[in-house]
């Protein structure tokens, strides 16, 4: 049974669950590991994990069906794929696993959230606090100060973060996610094949075995197999349990980033971290009150 008695996800649920937000984090490790050092460069970083994303999802989704994966092409789902992963990778040059990640969950948030009251979303008292603290957060965060993360970084990650929040936004209601997400990752491989294809010609690329690896398996295991999991996991979810359980991944970035990376979490990261999150989980606390019936 996907859930207990109590309406509670059962522990098959729990455990893809748990398992799909290691995934998500472990994408910034990944990133920043294979970076960090020089091992590989962005663009070609980028453009492996696409391509592996790509083949991963595509054979999962033939296994599953026995075809591949099928459907009307959303090319402006793929071009913000394709944004998100290039900005993702030239951002984690300069910023640490656990800032990356943090900047990187605020700025999808709060790009979906946005999107809600342009839609003619009502926020409540509650969600209107949240979203303003999540807000200042997030601009405290990159403001300048001696421990603020590096501008550039700060602003490439913005930019993943909003690409990201339009491409979830694209992806609202798809009948087949799995497929879907496989799809995308087809038509964005191309788009980060030709941008290292161009980068290449100004002597940046380069790549040794270990960030390739990592590339790969960024693509393969932290985003494809990731995205498997979490879809197997969904079901079992309700919309603010989905929502909420998510709030995990910066400081499950953070922390790895302390014990693989030997990065440090600083005041400053650990009060904006408190506020982002926080503020996000008021306005998802708000929103959900509203959603009740009267009386209920």
């Amino acid at each position: 049974m996907p859930e207990g008695r109590d309406g509670r996800p059962g522990l098959r649920a729990i455990a893809l669950t748990v398992a799909a937000m290691l995934a998500f984090a472990a994408n910034s490790l990944l990133c920043r590991m294979a970076l960090q050092h020089g091992g590989i460069d962005a663009a070609s970083f980028g453009s492996i994990r696409l391509v592996a994303g790509a083949l991963t999802l595509m054979l999962v989704v033939r296994l599953r069906s026995g075809a591949g994966p099928t459907g009307r092409a959303d090319w402006l789902a793929a071009a913000m794929l394709f944004a998100y992963v290039a900005f993702f990778s030239f951002a984690y040059l300069s910023l640490s696993a656990g800032t990356g990640a943090l900047i990187l969950f605020g700025a999808v948030q709060l790009t979906m959230l946005g999107a809600g009251l342009r839609a003619g979303e009502m926020f409540g008292p509650v969600a209107w606090s949240g979203f303003v603290l999540a807000v200042a957060g997030l601009v405290y965060l990159v403001s300048p100060g001696v421990t603020a993360p590096p501008a550039l970084g700060a602003t490439l990650m913005a930019v993943a973060g909003v690409a990201w929040g339009v491409y979830s936004l694209r992806g609202r209601g798809v009948a087949d996610p799995l497929a879907a997400t496989a799809r995308n990752f087809v038509r964005a491989a191309p788009m980060a094949l030709l941008l290292s294809a161009l980068l290449a010609g100004t002597g940046s690329a380069h790549a040794d075995a270990a960030g390739i690896a990592l590339a790969v398996a960024s693509g393969a295991l932290t985003s494809g197999i990731g995205y498997v999991i979490w879809y197997a996991a969904l079901p079992s979810l309700t919309a603010m349990r989905a929502a909420t359980v998510q709030l995990s991944v910066p400081p499950i970035a953070a922390f790895g980033g302390v014990l693989f990376l030997s990065e440090a979490i600083t005041p400053r990261l650990m009060l904006c971290s408190v506020a982002i999150l926080g503020g996000i989980a008021l306005v998802l606390m708000g929103k959900a009150r509203a959603a009740k019936p009267q009386g209920s």
